[in-house]
């Protein structure tokens, strides 16, 4: 029993040293460089080695914050979709008529895509070849997402700007798929235009369907 509570003595001690050498600015730098690796070179050609190797750290320095690539993977989707869904919050935080946070959230979401487009080849593509990382990403992260749309369309139709009929679950999945299906087509595209400019048309199309008629 003693040298089990010594083994347990010396792995506590490893796990802290560990824990102590890990540093919030390298952390940082690994996420980036997974995006920027992934994207270019696909999630199942790409090696922690590359990845490692892109955000100038040691190979070893790697396992100090992941067991492996797919964790870096997620890690990653989910570093980046926490800095989006803050700011989604203060967006819609600042105003108050469900139509305009619509558009707010539909500007963001393509601005945000558009602006990173290894980020985007990542969401779209990559994070999609593994059911299961998919999967774990739907069930945490993108809920909060669906959960946070579905609250501005309940709320147009508490107050009567959107039709109460329509299921707040069908228009999140309307307003997500246009958006989705708009940054697969921007990173299909051979030309280059902004994917911000099809947030208004996207939005339009949106209210057109769930907008109560004007009272005579």
């Amino acid at each position: 029993m003693a040298q089990k509570n010594k083994l347990d003595g010396a792995e506590a001690d490893e796990l802290s040293a560990k824990r102590s050498a890990r540093s919030p600015e390298k952390y940082q730098r690994i996420l980036d460089a997974a995006i920027e690796v992934i994207a270019e070179r696909g999630y199942f050609q790409s090696r922690v080695s590359d990845i490692a190797a892109r955000a100038g750290v040691a190979d070893g320095t790697i396992y100090l914050y992941f067991h492996n690539k797919e964790e870096i993977l997620l890690g990653a989707i989910a570093n980046a979709f926490s800095a989006f869904m803050e700011l989604a919050q203060a967006e819609l935080a600042s105003e108050s008529d469900p139509r305009e946070q619509l558009r707010r959230l539909a500007l963001l979401h393509l601005s945000s895509l558009g602006s990173n487009r290894n980020l985007a080849m990542v969401f779209q593509t990559e994070l999609r070849q593994s059911a299961r990382m998919l999967a774990e990403f739907s069930q945490h992260q993108l809920k909060q997402y669906f959960d946070l749309i579905r609250s501005v369309v309940r709320d147009g139709q508490r107050r009567g700007i959107f039709r109460a009929e329509i299921s707040d679950k069908i228009l999140a999945n309307c307003f997500f798929g246009a958006l989705d299906e708009m940054v697969t087509s921007w990173l299909l595209s051979d030309r280059e235009y902004p994917l911000s400019g099809a947030s208004e048309a996207i939005v339009d199309v949106i209210l057109r369907g769930v907008e109560c008629p004007p009272r005579p």
